[in-house]
């Protein structure tokens, strides 16, 4: 089992785990430094603080601050906005290295996203469930949107 702490997966364990199908799972110093991180989020969300995409709009309207009650409908509608693709499918092996970068990137801990999160892609890629990614999206600020 290769544990993700997004700072030490190697070209080779990538392989490993995206060809040879090895299983991979959080570590748990990357999941104490995801709590930690989660709880600022968590304390500036309760005192008001704006923090960009969690309770303000985005690009231009990042100034904007959306009410407390519109919270949970801002980051549906971001998911819906950026539910968009074309072109043919990338292959499995593209969707596992996809998902995998996705899981070792959030395990830094810089994200303020709960560890479910990353546990959740970990299990994906263990349990052989591949998102079905086309290879034509978004060209936002990550490239990797859609």
């Amino acid at each position: 089992m290769i544990a993700l702490d997004g700072n030490s997966l190697t070209i080779p364990d990538f392989h490993k785990i995206v060809f040879g199908r090895n299983e991979v799972k959080l570590s748990p110093a990357a999941s104490a430094l995801m709590v930690k991180s989660r709880g600022h989020v968590e304390k500036a969300i309760k005192t008001g603080e704006s923090i960009y995409s969690i309770n303000t709009g985005f690009g231009v309207l990042s100034k904007v601050k959306i009410p407390p009650e519109s919270l949970d409908e801002l980051q549906v509608n971001l998911i819906r906005s950026h539910s968009v693709g074309v072109g043919p499918l990338h292959s499995e092996e593209e969707s596992r290295g996809l998902v995998l970068l996705r899981a070792n990137v959030l395990a830094k801990g810089y994200s303020g996203v709960r560890p479910l999160i990353v546990e959740t892609l970990c299990q994906m890629l263990n349990k052989g469930v591949h998102p079905a990614i086309p290879c034509k999206g978004s060209v936002g600020a990550s490239g990797d949107l859609a």
